[in-house]
């Protein structure tokens, strides 16, 4: 007897080709630096269930987000992740697919469910998925070349203090490191 494939694997595969070309139709916002500016409102929910409203729920300390708008961002965040995590830079950080469609919204679970299939389920909580606002997202960054993460340093009021969207650089990443070391030495002074 043969294993059948579940019906709803079959309807997501169908749908992605689908998903892709009303994605590409879509007028793409230009990319834009948003260093001094307040990081938009939005609402997303992280791979562990847990629901956020950004930048509110993370204000307090700084916040390195990688915003990421296609599944092919992911190279590049895990560069970022890893050059992060190797120079122990001392800042709260957290991944943000920010997926602007209406149609995947509808297959939200399905997709953060694969999400999950590879992601150990201790690093979920910082996988922040955001949908409906993700276009407030894709606004303020541009999301022209998205195979490239947006890496945002926000500061601990929600406010963008750094930005590149040109790909991973370990020498951004020591920046990033002074930078973080310095607000901190700032606060604790």
């Amino acid at each position: 007897m043969t294993a059948q494939k579940p019906l709803f694997r079959s309807a997501y595969v169908a749908l992605v080709p689908l998903l892709a070309l009303l994605t590409a139709c879509s007028s793409v916002p230009p990319n834009r630096n948003p260093v001094g500016e307040w990081f938009p409102t939005v609402r997303g929910e992280s791979l562990d269930g847990d629901e956020y409203t950004l930048p509110d729920d993370l204000r307090g300390d700084m916040t390195l987000l990688l915003i990421g708008y296609v599944q092919k961002a992911q190279f590049d965040a895990d560069r970022w992740m890893l050059g992060l995590l190797q120079a122990e830079v001392p800042v709260r950080v957290r991944e943000v697919p920010a997926i602007d469609s209406r149609i995947a919204s509808l297959f939200a679970n399905s997709i953060d469910g694969g999400m999950r299939s590879g992601i150990p389920s201790e690093d979920w909580g910082s996988v922040i998925t955001v949908y409906g606002d993700a276009g407030k997202i894709a606004r303020f960054t541009g999301r022209e070349k998205p195979r490239n993460m947006r890496v945002v340093l926000l500061d601990a009021e929600g406010r963008v203090v750094w930005f590149h969207d040109r790909g991973y650089s370990p020498r951004l990443v020591l920046e990033i490191d002074r930078i973080v070391r310095d607000a901190a030495a700032e606060r604790s002074s």
